[in-house]
């Protein structure tokens, strides 16, 4: 089954480890790393670890895994591009501003939350 997630994946903690293993057992896993530029927007502030950082060190943690740049301007092409079976996303994510369920090709599931009052991420200050 061909399986994505989305993150920012900033400065890669166990809750980050813990939600891209679940995600990696329910298939083939590709996973998209947040531009800058779309963190910024989303989230008023940029990560800690550049764009090309964070995508290093989720492919170090994840040797199997495809991981790939999201799209600044077009949440969904990587959805359109991968056409995947799943979409995951983690316990406190939300869909994109604008994205609907109904704009989904396939199913998508919430993973559990891993110790969320101490890995997650803004708590460590970086979103």
């Amino acid at each position: 089954m061909r399986v994505l997630i989305f993150g920012t994946f900033d400065r890669l903690h166990p809750g980050h480890r813990f939600v891209l293993d679940e995600a990696q057992k329910r298939g083939d896993l590709t996973v998209v790393v947040a531009r800058d530029r779309t963190v910024q927007r989303c989230k008023g502030k940029l990560p800690a670890q550049s764009e090309d950082e964070r995508k290093s060190a989720v492919s170090q943690m994840m040797p199997t895994a495809q991981v790939i740049l999201g799209d600044t301007d077009d949440y969904l092409r990587p959805v359109r591009e991968l056409a995947p079976e799943l979409i995951l996303l983690g316990y406190d994510q939300t869909l994109p501003k604008g994205v609907r369920m109904e704009d989904l090709p396939c199913p998508f599931e919430r993973l559990p939350a891993f110790h969320p009052e101490r890995f997650k991420s803004s708590l460590q200050g970086c979103g």
